[in-house]
């Protein structure tokens, strides 16, 4: 979201769980696009509240598993913000080989730039297709 559209979007990274680092296939293939997400490290949404983050002062939470679409439901059901749900390619545990895991990891890489592009418009940098 940085990348194609700087600061136009506050954007914050949240998920259901926040014991996993980041996936080196995941970083390979946004180093592709020039996009760093090595120090990238993610937060549940419990570690949010715990910062002093109120999830009612954003606008949207995108889920991308059902999982988090759930508890963003959940944590969400008296506040007025959108919830939506991108049903995108999980590719953990795809492919044998190294290559195959990429190309994986790639279409589900082009899912979410093909759908932040849909919604929230053509970008003030276009990442190459």
């Amino acid at each position: 979201m940085k990348r194609l559209y700087g600061q136009q979007i506050f954007v914050q990274s949240a998920g259901v769980k926040n014991d996993m680092e980041v996936d080196g296939f995941s970083v390979a293939v946004c180093k592709e696009l020039g996009v760093e997400i090595s120090r990238h490290r993610s937060r549940s949404f419990e570690e949010m509240r715990d910062w002093g983050d109120d999830l009612s002062q954003f606008d949207l939470i995108i889920a991308l598993s059902p999982a988090s679409q759930r508890m963003a439901l959940e944590l969400t059901r008296h506040s007025h913000l959108d919830v939506e749900y991108w049903p995108i390619l999980d590719p953990t545990g795809l492919g044998e080989s190294r290559e195959a895991r990429l190309a994986a990891y790639r279409q589900a890489r082009d899912q979410i730039r093909d759908r932040i592009v849909a919604r929230f418009g053509p970008a003030s940098t276009e990442l190459p297709a």
